[in-house]
């Protein structure tokens, strides 16, 4: 068979465009920025506030999608970050949860736990990487594509959000708060890079052992100091529950993991990943490089004080800084014209329950301390059994004892049903899905429902997926912070979206989309293969005026 000269000549004009390092829309990094716990209204209320280096670059520059939604019901760290990087949503990509029940161990499961994957660091535990992820990364497919030339950088305080940017092909780094140093385990290095021991070797955590975080600009300034949630804080080590609050502690492993809740967790991010910038030079390589940082203070600032806090406030206008700093080394380092910036969130939050109730909203918090009991000793009454039939409860599922089932003869759809209907009792839960239900496809033609399907995985989901009614609070530890999220209500589904690069337009669009829409787009700019579990519609207007 005779290739056509058109054909071959087109081939040809497609290698010479994408070696030729003068194309106008060449991209040598694509700068992936997560802020953990964003909601998507938060930066345009603070737009006017902002200053013209951080979250505004984005803004002026760049496609701003206003109302980008997680079309799961899950929206917690682990699942988040995986939608954006796969395209999938937890049938694809595996992330049910941040941990699930594994019936084969009889235990908790963490979601990048790895025994194979030892940490390098004495202290650690337990090993960490991306096995548990079953679906590859637009990275992935981008250093595939590439033959290796193409490199994946990703870096966090959080090991979760680190790895499963970071996929299978990439190199991760997290923090490590026993120590106050970033860290990585075996799947990734046999020891750490040389450029990270140095680094560690500085001690840069213990630059703020003696700093106080107090307010960046004049006290009147702020909206939420007269009606935040200070009176329903969960402030960590010695932070305290009002500004200004001392990082200091006198016990290091409490300084070093409070130090998370205050807007100098996310300044020591910027400065291991300036750190990695300098050594391993991603934008530089000769191919297209991905830098993927997840800053995550926003969320644990946010878990302890909520988000019409002081505090909350004050780290997103700090988080702003921080951010101008990221893109001026980008900068520096790379050339912004040459790099595609993209801002996203894993997910929103919800206010305190104790905050909305004083509105006069129906809200509280479910203990399940209070309400295990109370469902096995409906399942025992139920069905005349001795054994405990409910195993745990690991937000937002209730883990059946199918063991137990088994050898008393019991038909598991039968129990998962008169769980759900034991749950669905309680005050604060608007109701529950069935694991029989949703895999029959048996489930009500509801929003809520189409996001709890998008957010259950067959073996690592529990039997019952419990709903909680609008602003109630549900988690495994019913007190520990001020407030959370996981659900499909519009405050922790809602994120900001945001891409600016090469050719992109300025532009505003409030189209509905989902944040899952952002892997195949990358995809499509990068021109490689789409995530094996990408189930997400590219993006028309980033690609608007890329080059064929």
């Amino acid at each position: 068979m005779k290739i056509s000269n058109l054909f071959l000549g087109s081939l040809i004009l497609a290698a010479a465009l994408q070696a030729d390092p003068t194309r106008a829309d060449r991209t040598d990094l694509v700068l992936l920025v997560v802020i953990d716990q964003l909601r998507g209204a938060a930066p345009e209320s603070l737009r006017e506030r902002f200053g013209t280096d951080g979250f505004r670059y984005l803004m002026d520059n760049g496609v701003v999608f206003g109302n980008a939604q997680f079309s799961h019901a899950n929206t917690v760290t682990s699942a988040g970050h995986a939608t954006l990087v796969t395209g999938g949503n937890a049938p694809q990509h595996g992330m049910a949860a941040n941990d699930w029940y594994d019936h084969e161990l009889r235990r908790p499961m963490y979601c990048t736990e790895d025994d194979q994957s030892p940490m390098l660091h004495a202290s650690a535990a337990a090993g960490r990487s991306p096995r548990k992820l079953t679906s590859s990364t637009f990275g992935d497919e981008l250093v595939l594509d590439s033959g290796g030339r193409s490199r994946v950088f990703s870096i966090s305080l959080k090991d979760r959000a680190a790895i499963i940017m970071g996929g299978r092909l990439g190199k991760a780094y997290w923090y490590d708060t026993s120590t106050g140093t970033f860290t990585t385990s075996r799947y990734y290095h046999d020891e750490l890079p040389a450029w990270l021991e140095a680094w560690n070797a500085s001690r840069p955590a213990d630059r703020y052992r003696d700093a106080v975080w107090r307010l960046l600009h004049p006290r009147e300034t702020y909206r939420h100091d007269r009606d935040g949630e200070k009176r329903h804080v969960r402030p960590r080590g010695g932070h305290g529950a009002a500004f200004p609050h001392p990082l200091g502690h006198s016990d290091p492993a409490v300084f070093y993991s409070s130090l998370r809740y205050s807007p100098m967790g996310d300044r020591l991010t910027l400065d291991a990943v300036a750190a990695l910038l300098d050594a391993e030079q991603p934008g530089n390589s000769g191919g297209t490089d991905v830098l993927a940082v997840s800053f995550s203070a926003t969320d644990y600032v946010g878990h302890a004080y909520g988000p019409y806090s002081l505090e909350a406030e004050d780290n997103l206008l700090r988080l702003d800084a921080t951010l101008g700093k990221l893109l001026g080394i980008v900068d520096r380092a790379v050339g912004l014209e040459r790099t595609l910036v993209v801002l996203a969130s894993d997910h929103g939050v919800a206010p305190s329950p104790e905050l909305m109730a004083s509105r006069g909203f129906d809200a509280g918090r479910l203990n399940p301390e209070q309400f295990l009991p109370r469902l096995n000793s409906a399942l025992t009454d139920r069905f005349g059994v001795d054994e405990q039939l409910l195993l745990a409860f690991l937000k937002p599922g209730l883990y059946l004892d199918r063991d137990a089932m088994a050898r008393l003869d019991l038909e598991p759809a039968a129990v998962e049903r008169a769980l759900a209907d034991a749950v669905t009792e309680l005050p604060g839960v608007a109701g529950a899905l069935t694991r029989s239900d949703i895999l029959s496809g048996n489930v009500p033609e509801t929003a809520a429902a189409a996001r709890i399907r998008a957010a259950f995985h067959p073996q690592r989901s529990g039997d019952v997926y419990v709903l909680s009614d609008a602003h109630w609070y549900l988690s495994d530890d019913p007190d520990k912070n001020a407030t959370t999220h996981g659900t499909p209500y519009s405050y922790d589904t809602h994120v900001p979206l945001m891409l600016a690069g090469p050719g992109i337009e300025p532009r505003r669009v409030d189209r509905p989309i989902a944040p899952r829409d952002l892997a195949p787009t990358l995809s499509a700019w990068l021109r490689v293969p789409l995530p094996s579990g990408s189930v997400g519609d590219v993006l028309p207007e980033v690609l608007a005026n890329r080059d064929d």
